[in-house]
C-alpha cells in the first residue's frame, strides 16, 4: 500500500515553509510522495480575496518542481460546489484511492482547532494526522497534551512532525510585496515563486 502525504492550503503563496514540512514529513515517515493541495475556497479564510486558483497553481509547480517525490494535484479545485471542507476531501480521496494510506500534515494550530472543523469526528479518524509545531507554540494545553486528547476521543492518529522552526506566514509574504518590500521576504519564498509574483503583477492593492 502507498503511503501519500497531503499538503493542503491555499498556498497563497507557497513559501519554504510548506517545502520544508513537505521534506521532512517524506523523510521522517518514509512516504512514497507527498501531494501539494491547492485548497479552493478554504471556510476559514475571509480576510482577503484569494488569489487566482491558476496563479496559485502555477506558484506550487514552480516551488515543487525541484522535488521529484513531490506532485502538484488538483483535486479539491477540480471539485464542484461552494466551501472546500476537509472532512469532505478526505471521503473523496478515501473513495478514489482504497489503496492508499493518506498521511494529513498540519501545524500545531490546525491540531489546537480541529475540534471547531467542519465534522471532526470524521476528519481525525480518517487518515494518520502530522502535526508539525509552529515557534512560540503556545496554547491552552501543549500540543503533546492534546494530540493525546484527540487520540482518546476520536480514536485518532496524530504523530509528531519533527523539523526546525520556521515562523512564515503567507500574509506576511502579501503585505511585503503589497508594500514594495519584496527584497525583505525574497529568504522565505522558493526564487521561482518570487518571479512569478513580480511576473504577474500579484498582490498588489487590486489583489489582496
Amino acid at each position: 500500500m502507498k503511503k501519500i502525504g497531503i499538503m493542503g492550503g491555499t498556498f497563497d503563496p507557497i513559501h519554504n515553509g510548506h517545502i520544508m514540512l513537505g521534506r521532512q514529513a517524506y523523510e521522517e515517515y518514509d512516504l512514497d510522495c507527498i501531494w501539494y493541495m491547492p485548497s479552493r475556497i478554504p471556510p476559514h479564510k475571509k480576510d482577503h480575496t484569494i488569489t487566482a486558483a491558476k496563479d496559485r497553481l502555477a506558484m506550487t509547480a514552480a516551488a515543487i518542481a525541484p522535488y521529484p517525490y513531490f506532485k502538484l494535484s488538483d483535486f479539491e479545485l477540480r471539485r464542484i460546489g461552494g466551501n472546500t471542507y476537509t472532512a469532505d476531501t478526505l471521503r473523496l480521496l478515501k473513495e478514489e484511492y482504497p489503496d492508499v494510506e493518506f498521511f494529513f500534515i498540519a501545524g500545531a494550530d490546525s491540531i489546537m482547532d480541529i475540534e471547531k472543523w467542519y465534522h471532526p469526528e470524521y476528519v481525525l479518524p480518517a487518515v494518520t494526522f502530522l502535526a508539525a509545531a509552529r515557534e512560540h507554540e503556545e496554547a491552552d494545553r501543549s500540543l503533546d497534551e492534546q494530540i493525546s486528547y484527540l487520540n482518546q476521543k476520536y480514536q485518532a492518529h496524530i504523530l509528531r512532525l519533527h523539523c526546525r522552526e520556521m515562523d512564515v506566514a503567507s500574509a506576511e509574504i502579501r503585505a511585503a510585496f503589497r508594500a514594495g518590500h519584496a527584497a525583505d521576504v525574497r529568504s522565505l519564498v522558493p526564487k521561482e515563486v518570487c518571479q512569478y509574483i513580480e511576473q504577474h503583477g500579484l498582490y498588489q492593492e487590486v489583489n489582496v
